[in-house]
């Protein structure tokens, strides 16, 4: 009778929904683990359940008193953290047919994300052979029987869901020592609670996800910058993203690719999150590609209007690219917004901005919500067709992994037509309430690190060449309060890291992505990082390695999840959706990457399949060519590339910005790091500059054309 008046009263001020069903399982041994956000989780939990269970409490949580006042009603066992006593009686309870419910954080969370994860209760489940249940609680660490600082939204009867999720177990793992096994097991359980927070996601649209955040953190809050000195909070976004939003809609149909030709400022933001709410696909045209670039990624995609800003143009200097794509229709903002009439005002301050879900013409979360374009290293690029479901659960899958939060300020110079600055510039931190300088291009080497300074950013995204260069001009104080910094794009170059492990105590934390996959797939975290991986993969992601002829170790990486593209838009069948799939089947993604795993999970990356030259008949990895180069001269830029050879097969050439680096230095680069004599280039060839893509990697269809010329 208690029971059912608490759920109801819960019901009530929570308005809680429950997702899934919880199950006892066939053998009775259960083990219920959940992540812990407040004083509330125990009740929620003892009221939810379909079962009464006994509750793990650590000693450290009973400060509570309303906690305690709640112990009173269930059936408890009091354990300390690192009591061999404590996981005993966990044991026998389980072995004895108690359902048991266990927090493996220990301690409520004081950052939204997940804490460390105990290697107790993971011992105990490999030790029973428990069927797991996870459970998600999501909302209650917002309340006021949360941990959360001041910088977290409070709300006093906010809106909690509880995710009953698939059952799994955790296996004994195969290990000579009981310490091993241990740290293996709490590993295994920390990804089960990470798949558990990546996987417990509404399904919603982008503009859907943008209204959730700004009902949760409230539209008055600060959320943008650039450098206009444009500040935006979400009501001011919500405003914006409308207002383009119905522009766009009166020059293109629904369904429609619209092009987007704009720089990194607020207002392409604003554009994007409008442009999906009124179905039309925003196509992020990379600007830096020319006319020919620009227009056969226009091709693909059948666009035919394309929007830009006059301001924009002039400043980049784009006019003769523009006139070349005369037989496009090139709208600009600033022409655009006369046509945003009275009725338009009307609509947008009585209605739209008051019922922002019934204004949004997108509601389906599997329609295309943003078209990216391939560099076009392997030929004309293709248009990748991301969904709203893709590009959501790839910022789930990061935020499971890394706790970014309102506490955190990115500073984004990456461009937004690049998936990396797409995703962690224009996506995640709007719907994480996490703040954003965003900044028009990342070749400022000497300015960036003093606006990163001055405005008190904490996360900062760049690949290994704009890092390097960040590294080399900032001041040691200037990364003083910067907490993450991801590396990804290319590989991170050693020297890179020591310099910033050295100058600034920050440690870089590597990744690895692809556009088709919205587009990170691994990454090195706080939690879980080695040094020259490039971490391990998300959660909710399968994989299969292809072996490749001539490669001994390793093999083609294939990965599937929600993450994974709709499929490509080809030049020769423009408009028309060419879905994913590979020699693994349907849904399957060919990244075209050689990768190995290491003995715990950590990815490696082994190269490109079409980064291998064949020398003689066997198969040399040019990017250990590159790594030869830069452990000679580790101070220039190397890039590595082939030229046919009648009687070799392939010769493989190095070009260097060092012009003193001869063959002799490569080859006690090779003996030095133990590799083979055939891996040092035939050909040195010094040049000023390497060439370079908008996006900051090498232009390696550019440097083969330029190997081929060489005589």
């Amino acid at each position: 009778m208690l029971a059912t008046l608490l759920r109801l009263i819960c019901k009530l001020l929570f308005r809680i929904r429950l997702h899934g069903r919880a199950q006892p399982p066939a053998n009775g041994r259960l083990l219920i683990i959940a992540n812990h956000e407040s004083f509330l989780d125990g009740l929620l939990l003892g009221l939810y359940l379909p079962f009464r269970p006994t509750f793990v409490v650590y000693t450290g949580v009973l400060e509570n008193w309303l906690f305690r006042q709640f112990l009173k009603l269930v059936p408890h066992l009091t354990v300390d953290h690192a009591s061999p006593l404590g996981i005993k009686k966990i044991i026998r309870l389980i072995e004895a047919g108690e359902p048991v419910v266990i927090f493996p954080e220990g301690r409520i969370t004081n950052t939204g994300s997940l804490m460390k994860v105990y290697e107790g209760p993971a011992f105990v489940a490999a030790k029973t052979g428990a069927t797991i249940l996870p459970v998600r609680i999501h909302g209650a660490a917002h309340s006021y029987f949360g941990k959360l600082s001041r910088d977290f939204p409070r709300k006093l009867l906010p809106k909690i869901d509880l995710w009953f999720m698939p059952t799994g177990h955790i296996a004994m793992p195969d290990a000579p020592l009981s310490k091993q096994r241990r740290k293996l097991a709490g590993e295994a359980m920390c990804r089960l609670m990470q798949e558990m927070l990546a996987a417990s996601q509404p399904e919603r649209t982008l503009f859907d996800a943008l209204l959730d955040a700004a009902r949760l953190h409230g539209r008055g809050t600060p959320l943008m910058e650039d450098m206009k000195h444009t500040r935006d909070t979400y009501g001011s976004l919500l405003k914006k993203s409308l207002a383009l939003g119905r522009l766009v809609s009166k020059i293109s149909q629904p369904d429609e690719a619209v092009g987007v030709l704009m720089p990194n400022v607020n207002t392409t933001v604003s554009l994007i999150f409008g442009m999906t709410a009124m179905r039309r696909t925003p196509a992020m045209l990379n600007y830096t590609a020319g006319a020919q670039g620009m227009r056969n990624a226009c091709v693909a995609a059948a666009v035919k209007t394309i929007i830009t800003s006059r301001q924009f143009i002039e400043a980049a200097k784009l006019q003769d690219v523009v006139a070349a794509m005369n037989d496009f229709r090139i709208l600009y903002l600033e022409d655009m917004r006369g046509s945003f009439g009275f009725k338009d005002k009307l609509w947008l301050m009585l209605f739209a901005l008051h019922l922002p879900r019934l204004a949004e013409q997108s509601q389906d979360p599997e329609k295309p919500a943003a078209i990216l374009f391939t560099s076009g290293s392997e030929g004309k690029p293709k248009g990748v067709v991301l969904s709203h479901r893709a590009i959501l659960a790839n910022v789930a899958q990061i935020r499971s992994v890394i706790d970014f939060s309102p506490k955190d300020k990115f500073f984004i110079a990456l461009p937004l037509f690049h998936s990396f600055g797409f995703t962690a510039g224009a996506v995640l931190p709007v719907v994480s309430g996490t703040r954003l300088f965003i900044y028009p291009s990342p070749l400022h080497y000497r300015l960036i690190p003093e606006i990163v300074y001055d405005s008190g950013c904490t996360v900062l995204f760049g690949t290994s060449a704009f890092l390097a260069h960040y590294g080399k001009f900032a001041h040691p104080y200037d990364f003083h309060q910067v907490r993450h910094v991801v590396s990804g794009a290319e590989k991170l170059n050693e020297e890179v890291r020591t310099l910033w492990m050295e100058k600034f105590g920050i440690r870089l934390l590597e990744g690895y992505g692809t556009t088709e996959c919205a587009p990170v797939l691994a990454v090195n975290t706080p939690m879980f990082c080695r040094n020259g991986s490039v971490g391990r993969l998300l959660p909710m992601l399968e994989h299969q390695l292809l072996p490749v002829p001539g490669i001994k170790c390793g093999g083609l990486l294939h990965v599937k999840g929600p993450n994974v593209m709709l499929g490509y838009y080809f030049y020769d069948q423009p408009g028309k959706l060419a879905t994913t799939t590979s020699e693994f089947g349907s849904g399957w993604y060919n990244t075209g990457d050689i990768v190995d795993f290491d003995e715990n999970g950590y990815m490696h990356i082994l190269g490109r399949v079409n980064r291998f030259a064949k020398v003689a008949g066997e198969m040399v990895s040019l990017e250990v060519v590159e790594q030869l180069a830069r452990h000679a001269a580790p101070d220039h830029q190397h890039a590595a590339s082939t030229q046919t050879d009648m009687q070799r097969g392939e010769n493989i050439l190095l070009f260097t910005t060092a012009g003193q680096l001869q063959r002799h230095d490569l080859q006690q680069a090779a003996h030095a790091l133990g590799q083979p004599e055939i891996a040092i280039a035939r050909k040195i060839v010094v040049v000023d500059a390497l060439p370079l893509l908008g996006s900051g990697k090498v232009d390696y269809v550019r440097l083969k054309q330029m190997a081929e010329s060489v005589e």
